[in-house]
C-alpha cells in the first residue's frame, strides 16, 4: 500500500492537527525523494519511534549551484511513495516548487562557521539553501523528531546548530551511514556511475577506513595522516575535491588528533561526485 501523498501545506497541517489531537508524536524525514536503503533505514526508525513518521519528497532548488545537476536529478514520486507505504510510514510530503517558494525567496537562513569548510568550499550557497529549506519543513511539519543520516556529516552539523542557536523545539536523530556490501555509501548518486566508475568508488571508503585505523593505532599529526590518504587516492588516480580531519562539531580542520575526529571526503568519478566520513577516535590518552 502506498503512501498517501499530500503536496499542499494547509492540506498536510490539517491531517497532522488530526494525530496531534489523538496524542500522536510526529517524526520527520526529509529527502529529495529518489529513496533508496539509506533512506529506508531513517524511515525505519521513524516509524518505530513516533506515531506518524512523514516523509518529506522535495527536490529543493536553491542549495543546488549547479542548474544542470538540479535538473538531472532523480525524481522516482512513485516508487518512493510505494517504498513508504511498505515501510510503514503513512504520509508523504511531495510539495511543488510553487508550494514552498510562492515568490521569490528573500529569507535565508545562514550558519556560518560549520559550513565554511568541506562542501561549503566548493558548493557556495548549498548550504544556506539547505538551512533554508529545513527550516521551512519544521516549520511547516512541526515535528518532535526529526532524522537525518550520518552520511551526510556537515549537513547534520549545520542542522544541529541551526535548531540549537534558532530555539527549535525538536530533537535530533542521526542515523548510521547504510552501505554496500564492499562498502560504498548508499546515495542517490550511484546510479549515474558507470560500470568502472562503480568497480573504482569503493576506494573512498576503504582510504578513509585505513586514517581511522591510524588514528585508532595512535596517530597524531592530522596533516601526515592526510598525505597518506590524499596519496592512496592518487595512486589510483581519482581526483580528490577535498580529503580533511575535522572536529566533528564545528567541521573545521585540526592539526593535532587529540580527541575524537571526522575524517571526510568528496571525490569526483567522471562526472559524479560522491561524499563519505568516518568518525574516528584515538586511543586513551
Amino acid at each position: 500500500m502506498s503512501a498517501e501523498v499530500i503536496g499542499s501545506i494547509a492540506a498536510l497541517r490539517e491531517a497532522l492537527a488530526r494525530i496531534r489531537r489523538a496524542g500522536g508524536r510526529v517524526g520527520l524525514v526529509p529527502t529529495m525523494g529518489a529513496l533508496h536503503a539509506g533512506h529506508a533505514r531513517l524511515i525505519e526508525q521513524a516509524v518505530r519511534e513516533t506515531d506518524c513518521a512523514v516523509v518529506s519528497i522535495f527536490v529543493n532548488p536553491i542549495q543546488f549551484n549547479d542548474p544542470r545537476d538540479y535538473g538531472q536529478y532523480p525524481r522516482t514520486l512513485v516508487e518512493d511513495a510505494a517504498l513508504c507505504g511498505r515501510l510503514g510510514a503513512p504520509i508523504v510530503f511531495a510539495p511543488a516548487g510553487e508550494e514552498m517558494y510562492p515568490r521569490p525567496q528573500q529569507s535565508f537562513v545562514e550558519v556560518q562557521g560549520v559550513t565554511e569548510s568541506l562542501c561549503g568550499q566548493f558548493r557556495p550557497g548549498h548550504f544556506r539553501g539547505v538551512a533554508t529549506v529545513v527550516l521551512k519543513l519544521f516549520q511547516i511539519v512541526q515535528p518532535d523528531v526529526a532524522y537525518f543520516g550520518e552520511k551526510d556529516a556537515q549537513q547534520l552539523a549545520v542542522i544541529r546548530r541551526m535548531v540549537s542557536d534558532l530555539n527549535v523545539p525538536l530533537r535530533i536523530v542521526e542515523v548510521a551511514t547504510v552501505r554496500e556490501p564492499d562498502g560504498l555509501a548508499l546515495s542517490s548518486r550511484n546510479r549515474l556511475l558507470s560500470g568502472d566508475e562503480r568497480r573504482l568508488a569503493p576506494v573512498l571508503f576503504q582510504v578513509l577506513r585505513q586514517v581511522q585505523e591510524r588514528i585508532a593505532a595512535g596517530a597524531r599529526d592530522a596533516a601526515a595522516v592526510r598525505a597518506e590518504a590524499l596519496a592512496a587516492l592518487d595512486e589510483r588516480h581519482i581526483r580528490v575535491e577535498y580529503l580533511e580531519i575535522v572536529d566533528p562539531e564545528s567541521m573545521q580542520p585540526v592539526e593535532r588528533i587529540d580527541a575524537p575526529v571526522r575524517v571526510a571526503a568528496a571525490i569526483c568519478l567522471g562526472a559524479t561526485r560522491l561524499i563519505d566520513n568516518l568518525l574516528c577516535t584515538p586511543p586513551a590518552l
